[in-house]
C-alpha cells in the first residue's frame, strides 16, 4: 500500500538539521515554505539554518574525519551497500517526494530521477572497489588521500540526482561531508539524510544544514575547517562561492550553466534526429544545465525540421506532476516560471519565429507554474535566446551553410557543458565531437553512462563529476618519495 505523500512530508523533519549523526533543532529563525508547482499550494515549510548550525556541521564533519579516513575501502563498501538497499526501500517515497516539490511528472520521477539518482551511489561503490589508492612510480609511492571535509551544494532541478553525484564519491573517497540542499527543493534531500542514517554510518561522516546561498552557502565557502567545496547551481551562484573559497584558498569544484548545441549533420536520420532532440532538449521540462537547447541544421532542411520539431512537442502530455500519464509537468518554481516567460518575450522581440507554443501558459492549466513547450526557428547565434541560459522548455533552430560554420556556431557561447552530434557517418561524427569545446559531447543519442565523467569548459565550470573523476575530485595527491628502496 502506497502512503499518501501528504503523510511522507509531515513525518519529515522540516525544523532540524542532521549533525553529527542525529536530528537536532535548527538554530535559524527564518523559514521558506516549500510549494507546489502543479498548483501553487504551499506542502510545508523549511526552517533555514545559521551560521550557528554551519558551525555545528562542520565541526562534526571535522572531528569524524580523522577515523573516516582511515576506514578500509571495504567498511566503506559495505556501508555504501547499505545505503543502496535503503534507496530501493524507499524509492516510492523519494519519487513521491521529488513530484511533489519540484514539478517531475510521478513517472519521470520514478524512471529517470530516482534510478539515475541510485546509480551514481552504485558507480560510486564500483570505483571504490577497484580504484588503486596507492601506486608506485619507480621507488615513490603516489597516494591518494581523501581531501578532507566536503561542503556540497546542490541545485533544486534534479534534486536527489545531484545530491548523490556529490555524496556518494566523496564519501567511497573518505571524505567527511556537510550537504546543503537547495532550499526550493529540501524534501527529497531531508529523506536522503533519513536513508544515510538507517545506512548506519558513522555519526559526524554526514551533514546536513538546509538554508539559502546567502547565509549557508557563504558560511560554508569562507569556512576555515572546510577543505572543499562542489557547488552545481547557475554560473552567477558558481562565481560567488569560488570568490568566497578564495579567501581559505580552498578546492572548489563547480558544475555550473550550459547552452549545449545539438549539430545534424547533413546525412543525419532527420525524422529520428529532431524527434529526439526536441525530447531530450525539453526532458525535465528543459531544467538541465546541459540539455541541447540550440538544434543546429542545413539551411536546406530548415522547413523540414521545423515540421518535425511541432509534431514532436504536440505530442507532448502536460499536466500536473501527479498525472502518471503526462510528459512534462509545471516548471519547479515561480522565478524559473517568470524567466522563461522573460526570454520567450525576448525572443519574440528579437526576431525569432515562434513555430509552436509562445508565452502565458496553456489554456488547460490556469493554475501553476506551466510553461508552454516552445520552439523558435530562424533563430541567429547573436540573439539571447540563443545565448543565454533558459532553463525552460524552449529550443532554438539555428541553420548553417557549412559543416565549418555549424562548428563555430556550437562553440559561439560562453558555456561548455554538453553537446550532441547526429550523423550516420560515425568517423565524421567522432571528427566533429572533437572541434566542440565541451566537457561532454553525445553521438547519436546515446544511453547516459554515470561512469563518462560530466563537467564543463569555459563558464560551465571547473572539475568532474561521475566516474572515476568524480572520485578522485575529493582526493589529494600525496608523493612518498624513497617509499620503495632501490635493488
Amino acid at each position: 500500500m502506497q502512503v499518501a505523500t501528504s503523510s511522507l512530508i509531515q513525518d519529515l523533519p522540516v525544523s532540524q538539521s542532521y549533525i553529527n549523526g542525529a536530528w537536532v533543532d535548527t538554530q535559524g529563525t527564518a523559514c521558506v515554505d516549500v510549494i507546489n508547482p502543479s498548483d501553487e499550494s504551499v506542502l510545508t515549510s523549511v526552517r533555514m539554518g545559521s551560521q550557528q548550525d554551519v558551525d555545528s556541521a562542520v565541526a562534526a564533519a571535522r572531528a569524524a574525519f580523522e577515523s573516516w579516513s582511515e576506514t578500509t575501502a571495504e567498511q566503506r563498501l559495505a556501508l555504501l551497500d547499505g545505503l543502496l538497499a535503503q534507496f530501493d526501500m524507499m524509492a516510492e517515497s523519494f519519487a513521491r517526494l521529488i513530484s511533489a516539490e519540484m514539478g517531475a511528472p510521478l513517472t519521470y520521477a520514478r524512471t529517470a530521477q530516482v534510478p539515475l539518482a541510485k546509480a551514481h551511489i552504485q558507480t560510486a561503490r564500483d570505483n571504490l572497489q577497484r580504484y588503486p589508492f596507492t601506486q608506485l612510480r619507480g621507488t615513490t609511492a603516489i597516494v591518494k588521500e581523501p581531501i578532507g571535509v566536503a561542503a556540497l551544494i546542490t541545485p533544486w532541478n534534479w534534486p536527489l540526482y545531484q545530491i548523490t553525484a556529490k555524496v556518494a564519491p566523496a564519501l567511497a573517497a573518505g571524505c567527511t561531508v556537510v550537504l546543503k540542499p537547495s532550499e526550493l527543493s529540501p524534501l527529497s534531500a531531508l529523506a536522503f539524510a533519513q536513508a544515510v542514517h538507517e545506512a548506519g554510518f558513522p555519526a559526524g561522516v554526514f551533514n546536513l544544514v538546509n538554508g539559502d546561498g546567502a547565509v549557508v552557502g557563504t558560511a560554508l565557502s569562507e569556512h576555515n575547517d572546510v577543505d572543499m567545496i562542489s557547488i552545481t547551481g547557475s554560473t552567477r551562484a558558481g562565481i560567488l562561492v569560488a570568490q568566497a573559497a578564495a579567501k581559505t584558498v580552498k578546492r572548489v569544484a563547480q558544475e555550473l550553466g550550459g547552452k549545449s548545441p545539438n549539430l545534424l549533420l547533413p546525412d543525419a536520420d532527420f525524422n529520428t534526429a529532431v524527434t529526439a532532440g526536441i525530447a531530450a532538449g525539453m526532458r525535465n521540462c528543459g531544467q538541465s544545465c546541459s540539455a541541447p537547447t540550440r538544434m543546429l541544421v542545413p539551411r536546406e532542411r530548415l522547413e523540414e525540421v521545423e515540421a518535425l520539431a511541432v509534431t514532436a512537442v504536440n505530442g507532448f502530455i502536460l499536466d500536473v506532476a501527479d498525472n502518471e500519464h503526462a510528459t512534462h509537468g509545471p516548471l519547479a518554481n515561480k522565478a524559473q516560471f517568470d524567466r522563461v516567460q522573460t526570454m520567450i518575450q525576448k525572443g519574440l522581440d528579437e526576431g525569432a519565429r515562434c513555430i509552436v507554443g509562445g508565452t502565458g501558459k496553456p489554456d488547460h492549466l490556469p493554475t501553476g507554474y506551466f510553461a508552454r513547450p516552445t520552439v523558435f526557428s530562424d533563430v541567429t547565434t547573436n540573439m539571447a535566446v540563443a545565448q543565454e541560459e533558459i532553463f525552460g522548455p524552449v529550443i532554438c533552430l539555428i541553420p548553417y551553410d557549412s559543416l565549418e560554420e555549424a562548428v563555430l556556431i556550437a562553440n559561439d557561447t560562453v558555456y561548455g557543458l554538453g553537446a550532441h552530434v547526429q550523423s550516420q557517418d560515425l568517423t565524421l561524427a567522432r571528427k566533429v565531437a572533437r572541434k566542440i569545446r565541451s566537457g561532454q559531447v553525445h553521438i547519436n543519442y546515446p544511453a547516459w553512462d554515470p561512469q563518462a565523467p560530466f563537467g564543463g569548459y569555459k563558464q560551465s565550470g571547473t572539475g568532474r563529476e561521475y566516474g572515476m573523476e568524480g572520485l578522485e575530485e575529493y582526493l589529494e595527491t600525496k608523493a612518498i618519495v624513497g617509499y620503495a628502496q632501490p635493488e
